[in-house]
């Protein structure tokens, strides 16, 4: 019997994100605080009887092979239920690639949900982040969304009270930063500028929006250099955010703009950006990792 569903995996950003130490398997350790945006990419699932896993993608240069984290994925879940079974998966791409927006893993963390869902495996959210982990750091997040505080590689969780409502433009040149190089360039760092997390941690349990935006840190940025990033801070600050910040290793920048900015200026200035940069996008925080659409 065929099932289908078709889902929404959401993009996530790094609120504070630093780099604690390095383990000597040469994973980085991190303390970093994740939020989930409404910028989703869409995941087709068909599962039938049979066996083999296909995988389409409407994105020029993603891999539609068992490289793909979201194939993988599908794999890895029919592993662990001892499940052969036929599956189908579509993916259209809204999340930014090379972005440190998340959009591989989130595809992947879509993919073991939905599947788990329709096939009834009867995982729980934190046997899937177990099988997750396995496939990327970010994975475990985003199975779990909304706000939480990332300690260990990313995979170990604090879910945090739902942020203030923040009124945010996400913004990504041509350029991509590699994740390997950026953690080399973090580990030459003679004098590493920490953001302030703990301050971060504070703003959200007190919901002092302000004092949030004040402690938004990358230690990356410190790190890497990158002429899109820093284009993209700088227009956003020009355009009125009140910060400007890279997520995760890079190359997207987000912006939070004042409380009060009316949707007409937040407008007029993603209009503005989305004619200099091939990404620009109005976002805000969300509280959950996926919907469901049929």
């Amino acid at each position: 019997m065929m099932r289908k569903m078709r889902l929404q995996a959401a993009a996530k950003i790094n609120l504070s994100l630093d780099v604690t130490g390095k383990r000597s398997d040469g994973y980085h350790t991190l303390e970093s605080i994740f939020q989930s945006v409404d910028v989703y990419d869409t995941i087709e699932l068909t599962v039938g009887e049979g066996s083999g896993i296909t995988l389409t993608c409407d994105a020029p240069g993603v891999p539609c092979d068992a490289s793909n984290l979201a194939w993988r994925a599908a794999q890895a879940l029919l592993d662990a239920a001892g499940l052969d079974m036929a599956v189908t998966i579509g993916l259209h791409k809204e999340i930014p690639s090379g972005a440190g927006m998340g959009g591989g893993s989130a595809d992947a963390a879509g993919v073991l949900w939905g599947l788990n869902t329709l096939l009834e495996c009867g995982f729980t959210n934190e046997q899937l982040r177990e099988i997750g982990v396995k496939l990327g750091a970010d994975v475990p997040f985003l199975l779990m969304g909304g706000t939480a505080l990332a300690r260990g590689i990313g995979e170990v969780l604090v879910p945090m009270k739902n942020v203030p409502p923040l009124r945010m433009i996400i913004v990504k040149g041509e350029e991509s930063v590699s994740t390997p190089a950026a953690y080399k360039a973090i580990d030459a760092l003679t004098d590493p500028p920490h953001p302030d997390t703990a301050g971060m941690v504070w703003a959200i349990e007190i919901g002092d929006p302000d004092r949030l935006k004040s402690c938004c840190g990358n230690l990356f940025e410190a790190a890497i250099d990158c002429a899109d990033v820093e284009r993209s801070r700088k227009r956003l600050l020009e355009c009125g955010a009140q910060c400007a910040v890279m997520t995760g290793s890079g190359a997207a920048v987000f912006g939070i703009f004042p409380d009060d900015t009316p949707d007409s200026v937040l407008e007029q200035a993603v209009q503005t950006l989305a004619g200099e940069f091939p990404f620009a996008r109005i976002c805000h925080p969300v509280a959950e990792p996926f919907r469901v659409l049929e």
